[in-house]
């Protein structure tokens, strides 16, 4: 356990012990495995005093129903559920029943090509079913309606703007946290009635904005004040959570930190992969999803890059490139596959449980805090004179 107590005002507002917050994140591998924070390490952050969340992009109703019931059966503390809510999405054929239709005619014939000379130079097959049809279109009312019915504590927008859930949440004792990579969508989520703002900087792995985490969090703390914000980008220890506080900010969103831990659901090599990078081993691409997401480089991702073609909406993109993951799948070369991760990846070179990232990042924030910057730093207060 954490050797020190460590509160702030999200600690009143979320019902947790440290200002501590795992990011919900989603698929990292372009599917087969699901979400990395599933039950077993969300339930481990919330049981170590931080507020764990689910990863609850791409589950269907039933499958993010059952992690949510899952949690709750390894803990009693709060826990909270990350849904997409994004903008420029492409509109995708909903096939469930059956209808007719080929998605692939929404996609010009240069992306094709580009598939296919991403294949010839990887040697990766081709993996196309004999009926190309999407697959079944996520709703994310539907899955919001499983938050509702299940009253999870927390609900966080990982992207977009919660507005239209915000009184639903409220009515039934739901907090609303919103992540944001600009003032502008700073002052927008706050608005629509968020009670946390989440202001992840350039740093962070997945999806991520333009703006660098020291810039952007005091500009959102003025800018939506008296809503609390929370950092993220770049954080993985105590002085990353000093630093946050130093802001301005009542705490961290901490992902890649989790990341690396027995149970973070991600693949051996993944971890591997995080603990081997440096500061300079991520990189920005569109090109697992359609937006701007930071992940351990790899060379399909320079060489997709080198072709220098925009990548279609999300949604679309997703779909260009699921025969290009399922031959890569089929071929082993997971190394190829999507690793999210952040740039403060290479700070970290150890597996750990959850329940100790927890514990070193409170105590070596306190240490911070209460003996290291008074040993290091003297501060006092100018004599003044009288007119």
């Amino acid at each position: 356990m954490a050797r020190y107590q460590l509160r702030t005002k999200i600690c009143d507002i979320l019902g947790i012990e440290y200002p501590i917050i795992q990011a919900g994140m989603g698929p990292t591998a372009g599917g087969g495995r699901g979400a990395a924070a599933t039950a077993e390490l969300v339930a481990a952050v919330s049981e170590a005093g931080g507020l764990g969340v689910i990863g609850g992009a791409g589950s269907t109703p039933d499958q993010l129903r059952e992690q949510i019931r899952k949690v709750r059966s390894l803990t009693s503390k709060p826990f909270g559920v990350d849904l997409l809510l994004p903008s420029n999405v492409a509109t995708l054929p909903d096939q469930r029943d059956g209808a007719a239709g080929d998605w692939r005619t929404q996609i010009p014939r240069e992306y094709w090509d580009a598939i296919a000379t991403l294949k010839q130079q990887f040697g990766i097959p081709d993996v196309v079913r004999e009926r190309p049809v999407a697959p079944p279109r996520i709703d994310v009312k539907e899955q919001m309606e499983v938050v509702f019915e299940e009253r999870v504590p927390v609900f966080a927008s990982g992207l977009g703007n919660p507005a239209p859930y915000v009184p639903r949440c409220h009515e039934l004792g739901i907090k609303v946290i919103a992540l944001v990579g600009n003032v502008k969508n700073a002052r927008r989520v706050a608005e629509g009635g968020a009670d946390i703002v989440v202001a992840q900087g350039h740093e962070a792995g997945g999806h991520t904005g333009r703006i660098g985490t020291l810039a952007l969090v005091p500009q959102v703390v003025d800018a939506v004040a008296p809503v609390p914000v929370v950092a993220a980008g770049g954080i993985a220890d105590g002085r990353g959570l000093a630093a946050a506080l130093a802001l301005g900010a009542y705490g961290v969103w901490c992902g890649t930190a989790f990341l690396a831990t027995y149970e973070a659901n991600i693949s051996e090599l993944q971890k591997e992969r995080i603990l081997a990078a440096s500061e300079e081993d991520t990189r920005v691409t569109r090109l697992y999803s359609g937006k701007t997401m930071r992940n351990i480089t790899n060379p399909l991702i320079e060489a997709w890059e080198a072709l220098n073609i925009k990548a279609l909406p999300m949604g679309l993109q997703g779909l260009l490139i699921s025969d290009l993951i399922a031959g890569i799948r089929q071929i082993g070369r997971e190394e190829l596959m999507m690793n999210a991760a952040g740039q403060i990846a290479g700070l970290i070179k150890t597996l750990r449980p959850a329940r100790e990232v927890v514990d070193a990042m409170v105590d070596g924030a306190a240490e911070i805090l209460t003996r290291d910057l008074p040993a290091r730093v003297s501060v006092q207060p100018l004599a003044t004179t009288s007119a």
